[in-house]
């Protein structure tokens, strides 16, 4: 289980780390794609396949959006012998990961954020969403 909060700065190149306890869960390779929230999220090989097979099921009229939007903005990438992962411009731009980056445990997969959406995301907590959505899920 992917669990904690890690901070990074982008180098020039693009690259960021990515923490050795989610590269020894989530794999050597692994997905990176757009998500929501304008943040950017990693699947393990395993765990992204499922999810294609999820999309195949459907009616390629219904899932279109939903594929269009993991698969086009989607990288696989393998960290450097430093732990870093290279995001391509469009997974970048798409997450305004400019500088200072966060990477989280969000259980089955990670999310990368930069800095200043995920201060502002964690406000948002504080203001009782979280505490209805745990109601809605019977916490």
């Amino acid at each position: 289980m992917l669990i904690g909060e890690y901070s990074y700065t982008a180098d020039a190149k693009g690259r960021i780390g990515f923490p050795a306890k989610f590269r020894e869960e989530i794999g050597e390779r692994f997905y990176v794609t757009r998500w929501l929230d304008d943040c950017c999220v990693a699947f393990a090989e395993a765990e992204f396949e499922r999810i294609a097979g999820l999309l195949a099921e459907k009616s390629m009229v219904k899932s279109r959006n939903v594929s269009r939007f993991l698969y086009a903005g989607a990288a696989l990438v393998e960290p450097d012998k430093q732990g870093r992962i290279l995001l391509p411009p469009n997974l970048r731009k798409h997450a305004a990961l400019d500088k200072e980056i966060v990477v989280i445990g969000v259980g089955s997969h990670a999310e990368i954020w930069s800095a200043e959406k995920w201060t502002s995301m964690q406000d948002e907590f504080a203001d009782g969403p979280i505490a209805q959505a745990m109601e809605e899920l019977e916490f």
